[in-house]
């Protein structure tokens, strides 16, 4: 994969707190559409994820922001691989708010595995999954994780 995937998007009327500026929610919301829009586009879609009985699951959100973000205002948001084991087990995605001056709105931060739906409990991504978490870009501060699947023993 050459370049960081990204999507455009408008704040939209839903998104909005009562400050006037786009909610705390609203971010996670966007962050996992960037993230199954990335699985889609490299051939795993949700029925796909169904099939396989595997699915992605967080652990753990982090948001920070930068800069307001209005109604109707257009930002470009990406995802970048901040970290992942090397069973492809555990990931860390990153995704990035961009307002339309290029000015950074927003910064979410997602720690999660794989799920095997029919055991519920934690696994490997099957191995096209992991290339295709393998093509990601790499943020700057990239770090290798733990496995996520505990070994038998």
């Amino acid at each position: 994969m050459t370049g960081i995937f990204s999507k455009t998007f408008h704040v939209r009327w839903g998104d909005m707190d009562f400050n006037a500026h786009m909610k705390n929610t609203a971010y996670l919301d966007i962050s996992g559409d960037v993230r199954m829009m990335y699985f889609a586009e490299n051939g795993f879609s949700m029925s796909g994820f169904v099939r396989l009985r595997v699915g992605p699951v967080v652990m753990r959100d982090e948001i920070e922001y930068c800069r307001e973000l209005r109604l109707l205002e257009p930002i470009e948001v990406n995802l970048t691989l901040a970290g992942l084991s090397d069973d492809a087990s555990r990931f860390y995605l990153r995704n990035e708010f961009f307002r339309q001056d290029g000015k950074c709105a927003a910064r979410v931060a997602s720690m999660g595995g794989w799920m095997d739906l029919t055991a519920r409990k934690l696994t490997f991504p099957p191995d096209r999954l992991a290339e295709v978490l393998h093509a990601l870009v790499r943020s700057d501060d990239f770090r290798v994780l733990d496995s996520s699947v505990r070994k038998a023993g």
